[in-house]
């Protein structure tokens, strides 16, 4: 796929947009693709056409993506004024806790019953999932679920005012760790060196509690790409977006590397042949 339009907006015309009610809470889910599921969670402050591109890239290897809206225009391209009352919104949410460290988000009971109905849905060995920024943590929460076995925490981004602060409760935290070890499980990271949203104090958090379980990688700023949507360009204002706005889409570069393996960790984890 070539490098995206700064200014297109995506139709997502392409995936099946299914109303799925849970727990008594809707939510519009972007379905795609056949095999076992993965769910695309999306960064702040939308699934942008770069968030779509990388659940086109895991559909094409195999998986059926399920990709939840969440906040924000699907599909838009994030500029400024809007991504900032998104952002905004999503901070003072009930679904979030953007600024409470040792606490999970009330979300993520929605989307550890998403993977329950995508599991069911798919079948196979059970399901993968990818957080991003401001979804980053949730991932490794929906290891509550048994059905999850592929977590990915792409630059984790909450909680906002503590950057050695994991969002997740303490009592979650250890269940999570427990299980990992007793399914020779591990959690899969990325961040970029100089990434002012998530920094190394949150990495060093996440390696003390899930030891060996918890494998890191941190990229150089010199792998992202300076051609951004004007939300990443002025507010984010950093490098952040590992596998979206900041990968640059060309073979041998860091990010490509990046998001292969994470292709790769899903294929190994959900059995599906490479």
């Amino acid at each position: 796929m070539p490098n995206l339009n700064r200014s297109d907006e995506d139709p997502l015309d392409d995936f099946d947009p299914r109303r799925i009610t849970l727990d008594g809470i809707a939510k519009v889910v972007h379905v795609a693709g056949t095999g076992p599921a993965v769910i695309v969670m999306t960064e702040m402050p939308g699934i942008s056409p770069h968030v779509a591109r990388f659940s086109r890239w895991v559909r094409d290897a195999g998986f059926t993506v399920y990709m939840p809206s969440l906040f924000g225009r699907d599909g838009a391209v994030p500029n400024v004024e809007e991504g900032t009352v998104i952002f905004r919104r999503a901070c003072v949410s009930a679904e979030f806790r953007a600024f409470a460290a040792n606490e999970s988000s009330p979300v993520t009971m929605w989307l550890r019953s998403l993977a329950r109905l995508a599991h069911g849905e798919c079948g196979g060995p059970g399901v993968g999932a990818i957080g991003m920024c401001f979804t980053g943590n949730f991932a490794l929460t929906m290891m509550l679920e048994p059905s999850m076995l592929a977590p990915v925490l792409s630059q984790p981004t909450l909680p906002l005012d503590d950057p050695a602060g994991i969002e997740m409760a303490p009592e979650d935290l250890v269940a999570v760790r427990e299980r990992l070890d007793q399914e020779d499980l591990t959690v899969m990271a990325y961040r970029f060196k100089g990434d002012r949203f998530c920094r190394a104090e949150r990495f060093a958090a996440y390696s003390e509690t899930l030891g060996e379980r918890f494998i890191a990688r941190v990229l150089p700023d010199t792998a992202a790409n300076p051609d951004t949507p004007p939300f990443f360009e002025q507010v984010v204002a950093s490098p952040h977006s590992v596998v979206t706005a900041h990968l640059i889409d060309e073979a041998g570069q860091p990010t490509i590397a990046a998001r292969d393996e994470i292709l790769a960790f899903f294929a190994q984890r959900l059995g599906v042949s490479s």
